[in-house]
C-alpha cells in the first residue's frame, strides 16, 4: 500500500511538470468554453440536442487524452530507465500498475474538473449554465470515460516498447471505438440473425467503454426513448434504483480486468528482462 501511494505521488508529480497535461489542460477548458457558447440560447436540464452534442464532443477528446497521456507514461519509463532503477528497490507490479493509475487518474480528474469548473463558473455568470443534474452527469460521464481509458493506455503502454508504437497502438483503438464504432456495429449486426441482435449488441457494447458511458449517461438524462427497441432491457437495468451502483460495479470490473491484464504482460516482460 505504501508503495502504491509513493508510486501515485511520484506520478501526480511527474504528471504536472509534464507540458502534455498542461496542453491538454488548456484544450479541454477551450473545450468546454465552446460548449459554453452553444449553450449560450438556453438553460438546459436534462437530455436535448446540446446535451447530446456535448456528449459526442467530449467523446472525441477525452478518450484519445487518456490514451496518449497513459500510454506515453508507461512507455517513458521503458525509454528513460527509470524502471530499471524502481526495479532495484522492492516494488511489486501491481503496486506499479496501480500506483500509475492512481496517479495519473488524478491528473486527468483535475483536468477535467478545471474544464467544467471554467465553464460552470462562466456558464452561472451569464446565466446561460447547464442544469445543475444534466451538470453532474456530464461530469460523472467524463470522469467515467477517463478511467476507462486511462486502464486501456496502460495496457498499451506495457504492450508497445516506444512512444511512436504506443501512439500507433493508442490512435488506432481511439478511431475504432469512437469514430468507427457505429458502422463497425451496423456491419457486425447487418451479418447475425435477428434473434442474435440483441444479445450481440450487448456484448459489443460492454467491449466498448465508450458506448457503455453514452448509454448510460443518455439514459440518465432521459433520452433513452432515442436508443431503440434494441436498448429496451438497457434502459430498464440503468432506471432501476441500483442502476447507477451496477454500472459502477461494471466499471470497476472492467477497469480491474484491463488493470489485471496490463500487469501479468508488464510482469512477464520484468521476469524475461
Amino acid at each position: 500500500m505504501i508503495q502504491t501511494a509513493h508510486i501515485a505521488i511520484r506520478e501526480v508529480k511527474l504528471g504536472f511538470r509534464n507540458p502534455w497535461a498542461y496542453s491538454f489542460m488548456g484544450l479541454f477548458a477551450l473545450f468546454m468554453l465552446c460548449l459554453l457558447l452553444i449553450n449560450a440560447q438556453g438553460y438546459v436540464q436534462g437530455y436535448s440536442g446540446i446535451t447530446g452534442t456535448t456528449l459526442n464532443l467530449i467523446l472525441y477528446l477525452l478518450p484519445l487524452m487518456s490514451l496518449l497521456l497513459g500510454s506515453f507514461s508507461l512507455t517513458a519509463e521503458k525509454e528513460d530507465g527509470s524502471w530499471e532503477l524502481l526495479s532495484v528497490y522492492p516494488v511489486s507490479t501491481w503496486s506499479f500498475i496501480i500506483g500509475k493509475y492512481v496517479g495519473l487518474a488524478i491528473v486527468l480528474l483535475v483536468i477535467v474538473s478545471i474544464g467544467f469548473g471554467t465553464a460552470g463558473v462562466l456558464g452561472f455568470a451569464a446565466g446561460s449554465g447547464f442544469g445543475l443534474l444534466t451538470y453532474v452527469q456530464l461530469l460523472a460521464f467524463s470522469s467515467s470515460v477517463a478511467l476507462f481509458f486511462l486502464a486501456i493506455a496502460l495496457l498499451i503502454g506495457t504492450l508497445a516498447k516506444n512512444r511512436w508504437q504506443a501512439l500507433t497502438i493508442a490512435v488506432a483503438i481511439w478511431f475504432f471505438a469512437i469514430i468507427g464504432w457505429p458502422p463497425l456495429l451496423i456491419a457486425v449486426l447487418g451479418f447475425m440473425p435477428y434473434p442474435m441482435i440483441k444479445p450481440m449488441v450487448t456484448l459489443l457494447t460492454f467491449l466498448n467503454p465508450a458506448e457503455l458511458s453514452r448509454l448510460f449517461t443518455v439514459v440518465k438524462l432521459g433520452g433513452g426513448a432515442i436508443l431503440g427497441p434494441e436498448y429496451y432491457e438497457w434502459i430498464k437495468w440503468i432506471r432501476q434504483p441500483g442502476g447507477s451502483f451496477s454500472f459502477a460495479l461494471v466499471a470497476l470490473l472492467w477497469i480491474g480486468s484491463v488493470m489485471a491484464a496490463a500487469q501479468f504482460v508488464w510482469e512477464r516482460r520484468r521476469l524475461r528482462g
